[in-house]
């Protein structure tokens, strides 16, 4: 007589999730095993973060249903019901810093009347014993190192009941020794029965700790397999669409150019944290690309150039002057424009017109002795919008009546107002429709073909293909450069942490 198979711990089927005219979800599915340690991959708006919300009850699919251990899923709103089902641990801890660990493991769950501090403490030192998490339940949750928080974050999700929990990004802050412990308290949770859905950019990372992979791409399910029968090749196919070209794109990394005409420098730049001694060279007339996912260290890296943050080693030079280190009007006056990565939040004014975001940075130029003229201003921003075309009725226009295109050309007009000698964009296009995109990418190409230099830092490999050479980062390190020849498969690879070429190491 066969033995019957347990219902999964999470069954999703025919999934559709819509916002507006983005479908965000396109009839997928995904089914995690109880036991198993289930991968979830795919490049960004492969639909994996909507995917989460979904199973987490936090969005209403629009067609579709999911079930856990059998059951179908609770309610939309019943949140003590889900949290018997699911639990998702973030990249950024969810703990109340200010409490203890003992006061986070109970949070909203203490008795009416007078809490009894010691039969708390003693509750949430067996709560702990109990999954094997060496943390202090008196220690306050904000001096957790990010491991241990997310130990009691687990712990936290199995006293609730869930026996499915949802990793997005858990080791983007750990280091090598706190990977191991993860995924060692992971695989004992696993013989205890409970399911991990694993969502990560570290490719290696699937083949360490997962036993299924599932692909989505552009809103859509591609495949689900063995991690063992599905080759990194095959794998890194399937979430790009583009099958392996061989390894004509790679090379590896050189020495920074050393010829006198290079506009910016990298000196044994580092960041503790961050990013680890790098050293590069950016050429007159050359866009480089900063390429890595998340916690890579690019980000970083682009914020360090533009003097955002202050690094522990190293220096930027541009046209072979040193730039004051942390100094964002240095940079500056240095020649280094920027284009932030958040438009909204770092970019823009929103209350002010499209004619004052564009002359932000240029307001010493816009009238005598520290005044502004608004003759000035208008006429320096309609330059500003007849060169980058920006869709505006007028430098009066409020600057968030524009679309969100027409925003990111008032942001690089005001990168560009100092006419710097090279400019630094963080995601420049994120947000925005193909069209607006290619000609955001155009200007930015612009700055390098009239005899500056660009540099693009982005997980986008549309943002990437404007680019002369790439050097992709991965845990804060370079691990590929590539010339202007690179195949979305190569790239895509270095960002997630695989070795170039073949399949080794793809099973055990």
């Amino acid at each position: 007589m066969e033995q019957a198979v347990p219902p999964a711990a999470v069954h999703a089927e025919g999934i559709v999730k819509r916002f507006g005219a983005t479908v965000a979800l396109d009839r997928v599915g995904i089914t995690v095993a109880a036991g198993d340690s289930h991968a979830l991959v795919g490049r960004n708006g492969a639909g994996k973060s909507t995917l989460v919300s979904v199973l987490t009850g936090l969005q209403t699919p629009d067609a579709g249903r999911v079930s856990f251990l059998g059951e179908p899923a609770p309610a939309p709103g019943d949140t003590a019901a889900w949290q018997s089902k699911v639990a998702c641990v973030y990249q950024k801890s969810m703990v109340v810093p200010d409490l203890t660990v003992a006061e986070n493991l109970f949070l909203n769950r203490f008795e009416r009347g007078r809490i009894r501090w010691s039969a708390l403490r003693a509750r949430a030192s067996d709560l702990l014993a109990e999954y094997g998490v060496d943390v202090d339940p008196n220690a306050r949750a904000g001096d957790l190192t990010v491991e241990q928080g997310q130990f009691v974050e687990i712990a936290r999700a199995l006293s609730f009941g869930a026996r499915f929990i949802i990793l997005d990004e858990p080791t983007a802050q750990l280091d090598a020794a706190g990977i191991d412990r993860l995924f060692t308290k992971l695989r004992d949770l696993q013989r205890q029965g409970v399911a991990f859905l694993f969502i990560s950019h570290h490719l290696q990372e699937v083949y360490d700790l997962c036993t299924t992979v599932t692909v989505y791409r552009d809103a859509r399910h591609v495949v689900t397999a063995p991690v063992a029968e599905l080759g990194k090749d095959a794998l890194v196919e399937a979430m790009t669409g583009e099958a392996a070209q061989g390894e004509a794109a790679w090379h590896a990394k050189g020495a920074a150019p050393q010829d006198t005409e290079a506009v910016l420098r990298a000196e044994g730049l580092a960041l503790d944290g961050a990013f680890d001694t790098i050293d590069f060279a950016v050429e007159s007339g050359e866009v480089l690309g900063l390429a890595g996912a998340t916690a890579s260290g690019n980000t970083a890296l682009g914020e360090t150039l533009v003097g955002l943050r202050r690094p522990t080693g190293g220096r930027t030079v541009v046209a072979g002057k040193p730039v004051r280190p942390g100094s964002v009007p240095h940079a500056l006056g240095a020649g280094i424009g920027y284009v932030p990565e958040d438009r909204h939040r770092q970019g823009l004014v929103l209350g002010r017109s499209v004619a004052e975001n564009a002359t932000l940075s240029v307001t010493d130029q816009l009238g005598p002795y520290g005044t502004v003229l608004p003759s000035r201003t208008r006429a320096f921003a309609e330059r500003m919008i007849s060169s980058l075309d920006i869709k505006t009725s007028g430098p009066a226009q409020p600057v968030a009546d524009l679309s969100g295109g027409n925003q990111q050309k008032v942001v690089i007009a005001r990168a560009l107002a100092r006419e710097p000698r090279v400019l630094v964009a963080i995601r420049p296009t994120a947000g925005v429709d193909v069209k607006s995109k290619d000609a955001l990418l155009g200007v930015v190409r612009g700055v390098a073909d009239r005899g500056d230099a660009a540099v693009i830092v982005s997980d986008e490999l549309d943002d990437l293909r404007v680019c002369d050479r790439v050097i992709a980062l991965f845990h804060g390190r370079v691990i590929a450069e590539f010339g202007s020849g690179w195949s979305d498969r190569d790239l895509v690879s270095a960002m997630e942490g695989l070795p170039a070429g073949g399949d080794e190491g793809a099973e055990e």
